[in-house]
């Protein structure tokens, strides 16, 4: 067999929503290439699917080293792969903690060995992720490649190492990603969105200030520096118009919207089900709506999945003491089919934009990943079917774990065939 060729299939990337007609898409060894260049290819019948580019997730939890038993490489990135993800960046809170040049070498040596996408590790800001002392931020990208730094799941809440890491990530273009959490107002029992639902069930609060006001906070330390910022799991309306401000007066900042974020409400909170239980936590129809509305017109660059994998014992504690996060990387273009596109609100090409080229430009992948589908470029598309449904049923998931919100919704199933670099990741036709 000399390659693949998919004949008939609508091409949508970040340039054109569709081009004029169906075409073909062709592939040899790792790049695209002209279809008559192929002399006895696998064939595949497009009509009806649209090809994309690989998807790119900015924040994913891949939990090896150090947690395997919730999640692996090679779990995770299969389930990425069936998601249509041809590159994910992985989050450094793990053990150990990746802060070093070595450490993060070694991430990326694991997605080379066990992948079936892109590993791309992300940097501590602070060593062991404590807040206290700023990694060697330098030595990470120059040692290790590395461009985004992240204490995901901690805030850096001392304004002082905020504004040093935005000092030091500015002489190499680096980003900084942020957990958005002042402490003071959401410490880590907050886990509940509205006041007076936390009150009747028991729990915390976890206001949306406690979101706002370090955004605020880092857009001007970032202006100040001209460093680059990048807002994790926007959650808030209100945050979405500070980062708008800040894009107004040319700040570097982006953000980032979750999956979940976009379609469940905080009233999944009800039944005590610690699957929901998500940090910062579900929020309310006006602020989903904000967010929808920030993704359709740009103010939020990227879908991100916070894909957060957790055993059964992780999740098994009172709702305010379990562990936070969902599953993601499966269901994360079904949530944006169903929320955005369904809705009118984003086009083919925009969401490739949001899901692909722009995540990948922020990474520092645009010479790779997010790439037009046109020949000469890298072989990472994504092959789907617009109109296949699915109930989605957590015990077929690709993940180690199974606290996948999801689970019982019928949802999109686009996902028919990932190519990465020309290897099928996910064949559904097989």
């Amino acid at each position: 067999m000399d390659g693949l060729l998919i004949r008939g299939v609508a091409l949508a990337d970040w340039i054109c929503p569709t081009r004029d007609g169906p075409g073909d898409l062709a592939v040899a060894g790792e790049r695209l290439v002209d279809p008559g260049s192929l002399v006895s290819p696998r064939v595949v019948d497009g009509s009806g699917l649209i090809a994309l580019p690989g998807l790119v997730d900015l924040h994913c939890h891949l939990r090896q080293p150090g947690q395997e038993q919730a999640e692996t490489v090679a779990s995770g990135t299969a389930a990425a792969a069936r998601g249509g993800y041809t590159a994910v960046c992985a989050m450094p809170n793990l053990y150990p903690v990746t802060d070093t040049p070595e450490r993060a070498q070694a991430i990326a040596q694991l997605g080379r060995r066990d992948g079936a996408a892109e590993v791309v590790p992300i940097g501590a800001i602070s060593l062991g992720q404590q807040g206290q002392r700023l990694a060697d931020l330098a030595a990470l990208h120059r040692l290790a490649g590395v461009r985004l730094f992240s204490d995901d799941g901690h805030c850096v809440q001392s304004a002082r190492l905020m504004s040093q890491a935005c000092a030091a990530v500015a002489g190499f273009g680096g980003v900084l990603a942020q957990h958005s959490q002042d402490s003071d107002l959401a410490d880590s029992l907050a886990c509940c969105h509205s006041a007076e639902r936390a009150s009747r069930l028991g729990l915390e609060q976890w206001p949306a200030t406690a979101e706002s006001v370090i955004v605020a906070r880092d857009v001007q330390l970032a202006a100040a520096s001209g460093a680059r910022l990048h807002v994790c799991h926007v959650s808030s309306g209100e945050s979405v118009e500070i980062v708008r401000w800040a894009k107004a007066r040319g700040v570097k900042v982006t953000a980032e919207v979750t999956p979940h974020h976009l379609l469940l409400p905080d009233d999944r909170m009800e039944g005590g089900d610690t699957t929901f239980k998500v940090n910062p936590p579900l929020t309310d129809a006006a602020d989903i709506e904000a967010l929808r509305q920030g993704l359709a017109d740009g103010v939020i660059d990227a879908v991100a999945t916070d894909h957060a994998p957790h055993t059964p014992a992780d999740k098994a504690s009172p709702f305010e003491r379990s562990k936070p996060g969902m599953l993601g990387l499966e269901q994360a273009l079904a949530v944006v089919i169903e929320t955005m596109v369904a809705e009118g609100r984003l086009d083919w090409a925009m969401l490739a934009d949001r899901m692909s080229h722009a995540p990948a430009a922020i990474a520092g992948l645009g010479d790779r990943q997010g790439r037009p589908l046109r020949p000469g470029q890298p072989a990472n598309f994504v092959l789907i079917d617009p109109a296949r449904r699915a109930v989605v049923d957590r015990a077929r998931s690709r993940s180690r774990s199974r606290n996948n919100p999801y689970h019982g919704l019928d949802l999109p199933d686009p996902v028919v065939l990932t190519c990465w670099l020309g290897r099928l990741t996910h064949d559904g036709l097989a």
